[in-house]
């Protein structure tokens, strides 16, 4: 029996109007109630991630910044915490400088950016996040970095991706959660780790997992799941390495494997 099921968020768990349908909310009650800790699984920060928690009422520890970061809802305890090792995060900045692009810091669960442009007002409104301008990087580099963050073309970002892995990416996990998201967090802070993580904490392990996502930086914990599930609006590459392609995010493809899997009883013969 499935004991763990981590969710993406966008793309995933939200349809395209931005909204988690009645029918999923009801799934994943359902799904609690038979004793599963059902939870978040996102890149965003824990401030954007707890607002939808709290509309789908869920009260456990959630899986937040890539997985570098696990903290609960009701008393905020971080149980999971890892940050860019500060002179690779000093690294990456001067190589955002040099390029001229769009770098986001997190700090203490603050977005921070160097300028005010359309860059950090439009991710501002996805996330629901305010930003906070910061000219002065310097000295927000020498605090530790939850997840550090490129806007970008896609194409632009895959070269940037290839040529900061020799620079950086010994210590540091590189990875997209959209085509114009090229992200940035510690090595041991992507989603397979904190789900790892947290199916140890409540006394299950990865195998009892179910893990459900549409973007490549879910890739860690749809392999290290018992379960990993690709969305059907999914990148191919993901669905490739699946174990199971759901339907899309406006099919309520959550709903579809919770009910399958976890409700009707077929999860014994998985």
């Amino acid at each position: 029996m499935y004991k763990l099921i981590a969710i993406d968020i966008d793309d995933t768990l939200l349809n395209d109007e931005l909204a988690v349908t009645e029918g999923t909310k009801q799934a994943m009650a359902a799904a609690i109630e038979q004793g599963v800790l059902v939870t978040l699984a996102t890149g965003r920060m824990y401030a954007s991630a707890r607002q939808i928690a709290s509309q789908i009422g869920l009260n456990v520890p959630i899986i937040t910044y890539q997985g570098s970061l696990v903290k609960t809802l009701l008393e905020g305890e971080v149980l999971y915490e890892r940050s860019v090792p500060t002179e690779d995060a000093k690294r990456l900045d001067e190589y955002c400088v040099a390029h001229n692009l769009h770098l986001q810091l997190y700090v203490d669960d603050v977005l921070y950016v160097r300028e005010d442009n359309d860059k950090a007002k439009r991710y501002s409104q996805l996330s629901k996040i305010p930003y906070v301008v910061e000219p002065d990087f310097a000295s927000l580099l020498n605090k530790p970095q939850t997840k550090m963050l490129i806007i970008d073309d896609p194409d632009l970002l895959d070269r940037v991706a290839e040529e900061l892995k020799p620079l950086i990416g010994e210590r540091v996990h590189i990875t997209k959660s959209k085509a114009h998201y090229l992200e940035f967090t510690h090595k041991e802070g992507t989603k397979g780790h904190a789900l790892r993580f947290l199916a140890e904490h409540i006394g299950c392990t990865a195998e009892q997992a179910i893990a459900i996502g549409d973007a490549w930086n879910d890739r860690e914990m749809i392999e290290a799941a018992g379960l990993g599930v690709a969305m059907g609006n999914a990148l191919p590459a993901l669905k490739e390495i699946a174990d199971f392609v759901t339907l899309s995010n406006n099919e309520e493809g959550v709903r579809h494997v919770i009910e399958k899997f976890v409700l009707s009883g077929a999860s014994s013969n998985h």
